[in-house]
This record gives structure tokens, C-alpha cells and sequence, in this order.
């Protein structure tokens, strides 16, 4: 591919990035104000005096701290996440599903995810402690469908990559 094209990919790649932060930003922001309305909620229980909606006050008070909590714990998976697909990418180590078979709705075909997983199986097999197979195999689970061992084979494959990387400093 040319320098041209190769910038044109870049800046359209960069104008979704800025879109996706657009709105995860946004969505914070909003997130921000329902937790401050819920804020504002539990003390007016709790200020009721009665003993019920004092109980029920606490409980509410305690929904923004568990939603900052899971606000903040997906932020930061989903950054270490991406760091992976921007090393594997310049790596040129991403899995290569252009060639695979897609149902209308641009997942790939069942049997066909189920093959490439196998595939990767077999690469993980022989190196489980390399954060890279792991991440391959992350997104395989994903293609195949298994979105609960995606998630945590990535778990993985961040900590296998954070070691990696605590070592070599």
C-alpha cells in the first residue's frame, strides 16, 4: 500500500478513536450526573429520620460508589485491552479473519470461527505463557462466540503482558 493510503487509513482510524472517547466521555459525564441525583436522594432519606429510609438512604448513597467503581474498573480493561491490539497490530500478529466466510450480519460463520479457534488452540497449547497467543486466543473465544473465557483469556493476556513488561524495565 502507498504512504497516501496508509495516511488515509491512519486518519480515518483516528477519527474513530475520537469518536469512541467522544462517547465514553460523554457517557461519563452522564453517568457523573446520575450518580450526583442519587447523591442527593440517599441524604434526603437519610435526613427523613425514619428508620426505613434511613436504611434505604445508605443504600442508595452506596449505588455511586459500586457505579464509579464498574465505571472505572471497565475504563481501565478496556485501555489495557487496547495497548494489546496496538502492540499486536504493530507487531503484525492480529488474526487475519479477512479471508473467513461472514453471515449477513458481518460475524464470522460458526464453523469457520470454530476452525480458527482450533487453530489458535494448538498455538496456545505449545506457548501458554506468551501474553501474544493469549490475546489470539481472546479474540478467538470472541469469534467463536464464548464471550465469558474471552474475557478472561484477556485477563490474562494483560497480566502475562504487564509481567512482561515489568521484567524488561
Amino acid at each position: 500500500m502507498n504512504a497516501a493510503g496508509s495516511g488515509a487509513d491512519e486518519d480515518g482510524q483516528n477519527r474513530e478513536v475520537v469518536k469512541v472517547v467522544a462517547l465514553l466521555a460523554a457517557l461519563v459525564l452522564v453517568l457523573g450526573f446520575y450518580f450526583l441525583l442519587l447523591g442527593r436522594i440517599a441524604f434526603s432519606l437519610i435526613d427523613s429520620g425514619g428508620v426505613a429510609a434511613i436504611l434505604i438512604g445508605i443504600g442508595v448513597l452506596i449505588l455511586p460508589f459500586v457505579g464509579v467503581w464498574v465505571v472505572a474498573a471497565t475504563v481501565r480493561a478496556a485501555l489495557a485491552h487496547q495497548h494489546l491490539a496496538r502492540r499486536m497490530h504493530a507487531e503484525g500478529r492480529e488474526l487475519d479473519t479477512t479471508h473467513l466466510p461472514r453471515r449477513p450480519s458481518g460475524r464470522i460463520e460458526r464453523d469457520a470461527a470454530d476452525d480458527l479457534f482450533n487453530q489458535v488452540k494448538a498455538e496456545w497449547e505449545a506457548d501458554p505463557d506468551n501474553w501474544r497467543v493469549s490475546y489470539r486466543l481472546a479474540r478467538a473465544y470472541d469469534y467463536a462466540g464464548d464471550r465469558t473465557r474471552a474475557r478472561a483469556t484477556m485477563r490474562r493476556a494483560v497480566a502475562l503482558e504487564k509481567l512482561e513488561r515489568d521484567q524488561s524495565a
